[in-house]
């Protein structure tokens, strides 16, 4: 295609005046975006349901088209409309102009993570309705708030709400990840992630002097330690060569604080840890070590928890009991599409779905392309994107007439 018809191709405008909306941390306004959905699904001619699980500037907006059997668990069809902060002096191009060059590439904040999967999921069901065709289950088009913070004002508390349950969701699609190869990864699970400080108290004192029981040696045990777990992990990924990083515990050391002035030795001293726990470490003899290590290094140690979450099992990649994943699968390979499935090294709104019992899977198709994920000059291609329209259209068909 040429850069005129990407120009006039409608479902590219569509897609560029969503990136052109600026829902930025750290302080996004979300009326704009939820003004431009609520645009599109009167043009699809569907109800739109809006809700406000945490407070009434973090909406979460969801578009449905019902099916021809509506008490089918239905499918849910995610994606978060915020963004993360920008540095405009880093782009080469004002990073909410949805700026296209010659080539296709369309540059903005969000265009692989993931305005560019909310907008597939519309404009696959534009194509589908515009085919006349219907469908078994519910489909519900979700936007959220808030998942580059964690989820805190959006999926999290709305997954324990009444108004999720009636949702009665059976299966959900969430964000994935571009790819620079042939094969597109699938996320089926998320590693534990546990953000921690180690707060080391000692003997305070004059710098002069060589006192002992000291914060500094405390922390410099702690810190030693934690560095040996990660060394431990890179050595692992090194050596076998089928690990991804989903697959290993990451451990990076990220904050250290404490200090009085440079001539005094201070009564405290702590280290931050960002910590991505593998699926199958074992969590209670995990935090059993890490106080075995604070006893270790002479107690007076406490680990306060920034995050601490609970294991969430891994959706099912098992076609003889998981329908859904098999019609994922048989989907992709008709479309010759391949396929990789991992575990996914960041987190995602997919785990709250997890944690009760929903089957979910991230899932960008992407591949053959830049990975800019939180990077400058974001971008996608006009080519990949209307060719992913196709592959939603195929998946989105199939997984709604699962048979129940």
């Amino acid at each position: 295609m040429s850069y005129e018809e990407w120009s006039a191709n409608e479902e590219i405008q569509y897609l560029r005046d969503y990136l052109r909306i600026p829902t930025v941390h750290p302080d996004p306004d979300y009326a704009p975006a939820v003004e431009f959905i609520k645009r599109q699904a009167e043009e699809l001619q569907l109800p739109v349901s809006i809700f406000h699980p945490f407070d009434g500037k973090n909406p979460i907006v969801i578009i449905t088209w019902e099916g021809d059997q509506p008490e089918l668990p239905s499918i849910f069809l995610n994606s978060h409309m915020d963004v993360v902060p920008v540095f405009p002096e880093n782009w080469s191009r004002a990073p909410f102009s949805a700026d296209m060059d010659v080539c296709g590439n369309i540059y903005a904040r969000g265009a692989q993570d993931m305005k560019c999967v909310g907008a597939w999921y519309m404009a696959a069901i534009r194509a589908l309705k515009c085919n006349g065709l219907r469908f078994k289950r519910t489909i519900h088009i979700c936007f959220v708030p808030d998942e580059e913070m964690g989820g805190r004002r959006g999926m999290r508390p709305f997954i324990d709400t009444e108004d999720f349950r009636k949702l009665n969701v059976g299966c959900g699609l969430d964000e994935g990840m571009a790819s620079t190869g042939e094969a597109i990864p699938v996320y089926y699970g998320e590693r534990t992630v546990w953000r921690m400080t180690f707060k080391a108290s000692g003997q305070a004192g004059h710098g002069s002097l060589l006192l002992g029981n000291t914060a500094g040696e405390k922390i410099q045990y702690i810190i030693n330690k934690m560095m040996a777990l990660r060394q431990s992990q890179v050595d692992r990924l090194r050596s076998d060569k089928n690990l991804r990083i989903g697959d290993v515990t990451t451990v990076n050391l990220t904050r250290l604080g404490g200090g009085v002035q440079s001539n005094v030795i201070p009564p405290m001293l702590t280290a931050g840890f960002d910590t991505r726990l593998a699926i199958d470490v074992d969590l209670e003899k995990q935090e059993d070590q890490f106080q075995k290590w604070c006893a270790e290094a002479g107690g007076g140690i406490e680990i306060e928890f920034d995050q601490k979450h609970p294991f969430v099992k891994p959706s099912s990649i098992c076609c003889s009991n998981n329908p859904f994943w098999a019609t994922f699968k048989k989907a992709t390979t008709d479309l010759g599409l391949t396929i990789e499935p991992q575990i996914f090294n960041g987190g995602t709104d997919s785990r709250y779905l997890r944690r009760v019992g929903i089957p979910a899977y991230g899932f960008s198709p992407l591949h053959h392309h830049p990975v800019l994920l939180h990077d400058h000059n974001e971008f996608i291609n006009a080519n990949v994107y209307l060719k992913g329209i196709e592959i939603y259209k195929r998946i989105i068909s199939d997984l709604a007439n699962v048979d129940g």
